[in-house]
């Protein structure tokens, strides 16, 4: 089988080679899915420029998500059957013809299901689910601001938000982006290239303050998120995309950004802070995240979460989608097919 290994840091271009490797076979409670396709992550873009610590030593495979068809099974799995249509989450080793990983981060599919939608279940639907259904409790009328709105989990976010019946205010760099979180229920929009988003939200608000905050930036985005939520309120960090690719001396900066907290500080404005990491879910809460996979599943075929954006490439044209991912040029899940 073919699979695409990660041989050297830098652009796109040059940091990807195609090699031949044995067929893997699942062990007991394991699964191996034929791909139908691999998602980019932000964290495939840290990894290819060297920033991304949880990456195996080089040469590897990265990818932490397909979409496919289970072609063996382990003598322990009950959850999926040989010939489902599957999403699942890898772990690395994504970027591969046949991928194997533990059944209980797999999910049958719908045979209907678009490939930019059923490859945004694992990772982008599952992170914004355990956020805003696990971590949290929304209520109708909740004032909630989503960064990176027009992103895979932002997108995510905010069709969940509004199935709870929040007010949700969205942050995105363009006026592109602004038509399509409209699209898709974002109640304020904010262009942040052309506003400042603090401003805005307190000139919406004006006496009030939000009730939540979800983030994937990090740095100064945490300190103002937490000074714009009122008692009670919650800030959930699932990322922190602005310090990936910084340099040393400018994550150093960054990282200060973050700000200091004591735990005094949360308790007597009631206020909490919460840091989401799906794949510490998946390496140490398998059935956790089980229940957000079946759960994302179950409200898609309510229709409570709909397709929304995203982009198809050819496995030829890998280096030409992690620029589109690298250059924020994407609107909701980006995949490449075999």
């Amino acid at each position: 089988m073919k699979a695409i290994y990660l041989v050297r840091f830098g652009k796109a271009e040059d940091a990807f080679e195609v090699r031949e490797v044995p067929l893997p076979e699942p062990r007991d409670h394991e699964v191996r899915i034929k791909t139908e396709a691999f998602g980019l992550n932000f964290a495939d873009i840290s990894a290819r420029n060297g920033k991304y610590r949880d990456c195996p030593p080089l040469p590897c495979v990265i990818g932490y998500d397909v979409v496919g068809r289970v072609d063996a099974v382990g003598s322990k799995v009950t959850n999926v059957k040989t010939g489902d249509r599957v999403a699942g989450l890898t772990r690395f080793g994504g970027y591969a013809e046949y991928v194997v990983t533990d059944s209980r981060v797999v999910v049958a599919i719908p045979e209907e299901m678009p490939l930019t939608f059923a490859g945004a279940i694992a990772v982008q639907y599952c992170t914004a689910y355990y956020s805003c259904m696990e971590c949290v409790n929304v209520h109708e009328g909740d004032r909630v601001l989503v960064h990176a709105a027009a992103g895979g989990v932002g997108t995510a976010l905010v069709q969940l938000l509004k199935h709870k019946g929040a007010v949700v205010f969205g942050t995105c760099s363009s006026e592109k982006k602004m038509e399509y979180l409209k699209t898709i229920g974002v109640d304020y929009p904010i262009n942040y290239a052309t506003s400042d988003y603090r401003v805005e939200v307190k000139r919406i608000l004006g006496n009030e303050k939000l009730d939540m905050v979800f983030d994937s930036v990090g740095g100064k985005y945490v300190r103002d998120g937490i000074r714009l939520i009122g008692s009670g309120g919650k800030f959930v960090s699932y990322g922190a995309s602005d310090l990936m690719n910084a340099g040393y001396f400018s994550k150093i900066r960054k990282a200060l950004q973050f700000g200091f907290y004591h735990p005094a500080s949360f308790l007597i404005k009631s206020k909490s802070l919460i840091g989401v990491s799906m794949l510490r879910i998946a390496d140490h809460k398998p059935d956790l995240l089980q229940r957000c996979l079946q759960g994302v599943v179950a409200l898609a075929k309510q229709g409570v979460i709909t397709p929304a954006g995203g982009l198809e490439f050819s496995v030829e044209q890998l280096a030409d989608a992690h620029r589109a991912v690298e250059e924020r040029k994407t609107m909701g899940k980006v995949m490449v097919k075999w």
